[in-house]
């Protein structure tokens, strides 16, 4: 059994270690309070057998209130009082300095909780390294002098998740979609160096990149690219491929029809799209931005988005060579084709590609083939999505979120336009759904009025977010304040225009909908009782961020937070409070935002029928996945599922799986065993448990993850459920 120091790094349980400090504690009092050594040996025993029920490593902290606990059980309260003493005074001491042993280990690369804090970071890389030390830095700053002490309070007990506190002290903000069409057509700068105008398509693919790189560097969230953007440039490239043509047959004997020198330009044009295409997705997988890290960035497939019948056809070109290369994959160390995390891919199904006889339903079925083997691209429903989001002129738009699941709300600019590209997430704090619904102890009187609390508690905080954003220099990040991907301002010009009248968002995010409405009533969201309570509960949310967009002139939305580490600490501090409530926090995990709980058996159709409704529900972001086996020789049951995405739900995925070992060739599933006690990957096959030898690829919260899980996110793909 293990534990996790303050440190973060993990040694193993020992229990003689408990019975020294309660010893310690012991003698400091006078002889008639104090234990018997059979009761300290108790103690200890009692403590450790506590920690084995968990079924996870327990922090040093959570060891410590198991041993006052059993102190107390003793009714030794002299004794007691000098242990908490004790801890006080080490408390203190510790907090003089509140990063020297964080950033030590490190360094030492023996920090088993951010060793697993993010399923895209690898944390003995140097960058990486770097990135995490600066972030300690960043957290303790924000901890000690940035934030209120009660904000930072409800933060460490998991009443609320303050998001990205790691970025904080820099005016960082979160999430955004890339105006890649602005800074092609019109040119940016680049590290002080003009970027014109590109003249083919593969060059507008490396500057592309090149933008995704710089842009990643000076955000900590995702980001969005359109293909459509791209798609002006193949006719450029065609153009200049006949013209080279014409002049190459000149210097033949014999004429030659125009015929036959578009079939020979178009011939090239496939060539550099297939080039332009590898370029984006080599150069994503291997680019590795300032915080040690491949952009997390997504792509979007939307042929709706072209302004014409010749840009449309050259976008289908495009989106058929994105999917061709995604189905293929990428090369592992061992030459072995495997699935990346990214880029994300989206795909937009519309009336031209949904049905049998549409025009481009052949790249539905590649997005189909594609899928059943890498897990992209997800699934935007244009019909339902222009349902759900109305402008203000009456009107329904369709567009990207803003890397996994963040979506802004509908914007029409001064001249009447809509516009999305160009906008921003100015960051996130979420609410713990589920320590309300257990704090209320089944008074629904008293779940709202502390649901009042925590809102407000919420509302200053992400307050926290705007005022931190507030004042900042477009000289901070010039490509995206300057230079075209966000806006062009001038340098020297401050962001705060922007940081009003619904150009950007503010995200209040909500975990644990599923636990939350079991703690209240005992019904499921699949049962009605559960639903109609859930239903209630998300739109007392919107209720929230409707009122303070309201007096503040600020665009609050709700969010559907993709939980990935705190999905573990929020789980931890719930049993810390609670202790285990079965069906509650009996778990190393919450449900992420309004997700069906990962166990329930529910077939993929009425999943998703069920959560459009809640999805409805979450406008700053939500996504629904369906859980299914490998679908590779049954594309039929895939096509199924994407056309109930079109007629029932905004935004979707099916999660496949994706796995190679290094060690004897295995391709199939490679699951996950207890073994003394810690949750780890073994390779059915041989056995490995080195995964620095297999390649995992699971999707995480939106994204796919590559670099492995906490022990709670681990627990809950564990025990995930086919759907279909």
């Amino acid at each position: 059994m293990k534990i996790i120091k303050r440190s973060g790094s993990e040694v193993e349980f020992d229990r003689e270690k408990i019975a020294v400090a309660v010893t310690k504690a012991n003698e400091s009092v006078v002889p008639s309070h104090r234990l018997t050594p059979i009761q300290i040996k108790r103690i200890a025993e009692d403590v450790e057998s506590a920690a084995a029920n968990m079924q996870r490593s327990l922090s040093v902290e959570e060891i410590q209130d198991m041993v006052e606990d059993q102190i107390m059980n003793q009714r030794a309260f002299a004794v007691a009082r000098s242990y908490i003493t004790y801890r006080y005074k080490r408390a203190m001491v510790r907090k003089s300095n509140t990063t020297d042993e964080q950033i030590l280990s490190l360094i030492e690369c023996n920090n088993e909780e951010v060793k697993q804090e993010n399923s895209n970071k690898n944390p003995t890389v140097n960058s990486v390294q770097r990135d995490y030390m600066a972030g300690e830095v960043s957290k303790d700053i924000t901890k000690r002098i940035l934030l209120p002490s009660d904000i930072v309070a409800a933060h460490e007990d998991g009443r609320i998740h303050f998001h990205d506190a790691d970025y904080f002290a820099q005016r960082m903000h979160n999430c955004d979609l890339v105006n890649l069409e602005d800074m092609l057509q019109n040119g940016t700068v680049i590290s002080e160096t003009l970027i014109e105008k590109p003249h083919t398509f593969s060059t507008a693919c490396n500057i592309a990149t090149q933008i995704i790189a710089q842009v990643a560097s000076c955000q900590y969230g995702g980001q969005s690219i359109s293909l459509a953007h791209l798609a002006p440039f193949v006719e450029l490239s065609r153009q200049r491929f006949r013209k080279e043509v014409r002049e190459e047959l000149s210097l033949l004997p014999g004429t030659f029809s125009e015929e036959q020198v578009n079939a020979i330009a178009e011939k090239r044009v496939r060539e550099e799209i297939n080039r332009g295409v590898q370029t984006i997705q080599y150069q994503v997988v291997t680019l590795m931005t300032t915080n040690g890290q491949a952009p997390f960035v997504t792509v979007f497939m939307y042929l709706g988005e072209a302004k014409n019948e010749q840009e449309k056809a050259d976008l289908a070109l495009i989106i058929e060579e994105t999917l061709r290369q995604r189905y293929k994959g990428v090369k592992n160390e061992k030459g072995v084709w495997v699935t990346p995390a990214f880029p994300k891919l989206i795909y937009v199904l519309e009336e031209d590609n949904i049905h049998e006889d549409s025009k481009y339903y052949y790249l539905t079925k590649l997005a189909a083939k594609c899928t059943a083997k890498r897990m992209v691209p997800d699934y935007i429903s244009e019909k339902i999505m222009l349902q759900n989001k109305i402008d203000k002129n009456g009107d329904g738009q369709c567009y990207t979120c803003m890397g996994c699941r963040s979506f802004l709300t509908p914007y029409v600019d001064a001249e009447g336009k809509p516009k999305y590209y160009g906008r921003f997430n100015q960051g996130v704090v979420t609410v713990n759904l589920v320590d309300i619904g257990l704090s209320a102890e089944g008074d629904m009187d008293r779940f709202w009025q502390i649901f009042d609390e925590r809102m407000d508690l919420c509302h200053r905080a992400l307050q926290c977010r705007h005022e931190r954003l507030t004042g900042t220099l477009s000289d901070a990040a010039p490509i995206l304040w300057q230079h075209g991907a966000l806006l062009r301002l001038k340098k020297g010009e401050v962001i705060d225009e922007y940081l009003h009248g619904g150009y950007s968002t503010l995200s209040l995010g909500y975990a644990g909908l599923w636990e939350c409405v079991y703690s209240l009533n005992g019904r499921k969201l699949t049962e009605p009782e559960g639903e109609e309570l859930g239903l209630e509960i998300m739109r007392k949310l919107n209720e929230y961020t409707a009122k303070w967009k309201k007096e503040e002139n600020i665009d609050y939305s709700l969010y559907g937070t993709p939980l990935e580490s705190t999905t573990y600490k929020f789980a931890k501090c719930l049993q810390k409070r609670f202790g285990i409530v079965k069906g509650v926090t009996d778990r190393s995990y919450i449900t992420n935002s309004y997700h069906v709980h990962v166990t329930e058996e529910i077939d993929a159709f009425e999943k998703l029928a069920l959560e459009a409704k809640f999805q409805a529900l979450s406008p700053g972001g939500a996504i629904s996945y369906v859980e299914v086996p490998d679908m590779q020789n049954n594309l039929e049951a895939v096509l199924s599922v994407m056309r109930f995405i079109y007629d029932n739900i905004m935004y979707a995925e099916l999660n496949t799986k994706s796995d190679y070992c290094m060690e004897c060739g295995y391709d199939g599933e490679i699951g996950v065993e207890s073994i003394e006690g810690k949750l780890t990957w073994v390779c059915p096959n041989c056995g490995n448990t080195d995964q620095k030898r297999m390649n995992v690829a699971r999707r995480t919260c939106g994204y796919i993850g590559t670099q492995y899980w906490n022990q709670g996110r681990t627990q809950e793909i564990k025990e995930r459920v086919l759907h279909l």
